[in-house]
C-alpha cells in the first residue's frame, strides 16, 4: 500500500498510535544535496504494512512526525542514524522512545554491523531481493516491485524485534542496549558545527597556521554547503582545502597558478568570501590556533602489552556473545596499556567494566595472565 494523501496518512498513523511498537524506514538521496531529501518512509504494525510518499502533491507529513513524537508507541528502526538524521532535521527533536536492531544485533552476538537482510534470514526466514537496492528513490511513479521492497525493510523487522528484544531481556542486557541508543539519540550528533569542519580532513600538519586558515576554510565551505543545499564537494574539492591551507595566499594573485582553484573560482562573491576565510586565517595568533587531537604514544615495550590486551577482549566478547567494537576500540586499548590510563575509558565503567574492564586492570598490574589449553586461550588468575 503506498500512502499518498495526508487523510490516508492520518488515518493509518492513528492506527500505529494504539500499538506498543511500530517499525520505520526511511528511502532518501543524498548525491546532489547537503541534506538528505526524504524519499520515502516505510511504516508497519499490527494495523499492517506501507511506505508514505512524501514527494506527493499536497502532502502533510505532521501525522507522521506526531506518530515519531508519541512517548506510548516504541519506533523500531536498523541502523537508524541516517534516518534519525533526517527525523531531527525536519521535526526538530528525535523521535522517542527508540530502538535499533543493529546495536541489538551487536549485544546479542551478530558483529559489529549486522545488516538487514542477514537478520532477516536468521531471524525472520526470510529472503530479500536486493534488486530494487539502487534505486532513484525520487523518481515517480515508483514501481509495485520498488514499493515492495521498500516495504520488506520495515514487515520482517517486527520478527527481528521480538525475536531480539526477548532475548536481550532474558539475558538481562537491557542497559548495554540503552547505553548505546543514548549516544544514537543525542542531538548533538547530528548537528553540523562548521568550526569543527576541518577535523573531517584528517589532517597530518601540525603548523599553526595551517591549521588555522584549513579551520576557517573549512567552516566556510560547510555554511556555504548547508546555505546552497550542496554536497560540500560541490563547493570545493577536500584536496583545494588542504593544498589552500598549505599555501597560505596573501592575495588572490598568489593562488593564480593553483591547479586546485579554477581560474573563474575567485571572481564574484563566493570568492570574495572564500579571501576572506583565508585571510581571518592568516591573522589568527599561533596561540589561538586549532591543534589535532593528542594520540598518545606508547612507552617502549608497551605494544605487547596492547596485543595481550586485545586478545582478552576478543576471549571476552566471544565469551559473553557482543561485538568487540561495542566494549573498546583500538584507541581504547592503548589509552588502557598506558600507565595512567583515563579513568572514564568507556570500557573501565558500567557493564562493560564487568564484561572486560576489570580483567583488563587484573592484566595489566600482573594479577592475571592469559595461556593456551586444549587449544584455546584460558585465564588464569594470579597471586
Amino acid at each position: 500500500m503506498l500512502i499518498e494523501t495526508t487523510e490516508a496518512l492520518a488515518a493509518f498513523c492513528d492506527k500505529l498510535a494504539t500499538e506498543p511498537y511500530c517499525t520505520v524506514d526511511t528511502e532518501f538521496v543524498r548525491d546532489k544535496t547537503y541534506y538528505s531529501q526524504l524519499c520515502l518512509v516505510q511504516l508497519a504494525g499490527k494495523a499492517g504494512a506501507v511506505a508514505v510518499d512524501p514527494l506527493a502533491p499536497g502532502i502533510d507529513l505532521k501525522p507522521l512526525f506526531d506518530l515519531m513524537a508519541n512517548e506510548k508507541v516504541l519506533k523500531v528502526f536498523h541502523a537508524a542514524r541516517q534516518d534519525l538524521e533526517i527525523f531531527y532535521l525536519l521535526m526538530g527533536r528525535m523521535p522517542a522512545p527508540l530502538w535499533d536492531s543493529q546495536v541489538a544485533a551487536m549485544v546479542c552476538g551478530f558483529g559489529e554491523s549486522a545488516s538487514y537482510e542477514t537478520l532477516a534470514t536468521k531471524l525472520a526466514n526470510a529472503r530479500i531481493d536486493k534488486s530494487s537496492r539502487f534505486t532513484d528513490w525520487s523518481r515517480r511513479p515508483l514501481t509495485q516491485k520498488q514499493s515492495d521492497y521498500a516495504i520488506s525493510d520495515v514487515t520482517h523487522l517486527r520478527t527481528i524485534y521480538e525475536v531480539l528484544s526477548a532475548r536481550i531481556q532474558q539475558e538481562g542486557r537491557d542497559e548495554w542496549v540503552a547505553e548505546e541508543l543514548a549516544m544514537l539519540t543525542d542531538p548533538a550528533t547530528y548537528r553540523s558545527d562548521p568550526d569543527r569542519a576541518w577535523m573531517r580532513l584528517k589532517p597530518r600538519t601540525s603548523s599553526p597556521k595551517f591549521l588555522s586558515i584549513l579551520k576557517e576554510l573549512a567552516a566556510w565551505r560547510e555554511v556555504e554547503a548547508q546555505k546552497r543545499n550542496l554536497p560540500r564537494q560541490r563547493i570545493l574539492k577536500d584536496d583545494a582545502l588542504l593544498e589552500v591551507a598549505a599555501q597560505a595566499p596573501a592575495s588572490a594573485d598568489d593562488l593564480s597558478n593553483s591547479r586546485a582553484i579554477g581560474k573563474g573560482f575567485l571572481e564574484g562573491s563566493l570568492g570574495e568570501s572564500f579571501m576572506a576565510a583565508i585571510q581571518r586565517g592568516r591573522e589568527t595568533p599561533n596561540n589561538q590556533a586549532p591543534k589535532l587531537p593528542e594520540r598518545p604514544e606508547l612507552p617502549p615495550g608497551r605494544a605487547p602489552l596492547v596485543d595481550l590486551l586485545k586478545v582478552l577482549l576478543k576471549l571476552k566478547c566471544e565469551a559473553n556473545d557482543v561485538a568487540q567494537k561495542l566494549i573498546a576500540t583500538a584507541d581504547d586499548l592503548n589509552l588502557l596499556a598506558m600507565d595512567d590510563a583515563p579513568a572514564d575509558l568507556p570500557c573501565l565503567n558500567g557493564w562493560r567494566k564487568v564484561v572486560f574492564g576489570n580483567d583488563a586492570l587484573a592484566l595489566k598490574s600482573g594479577k592475571m595472565a592469559l595461556t593456551a589449553r586444549n587449544g584455546a586461550i584460558d585465564v588464569v588468575k594470579l597471586g
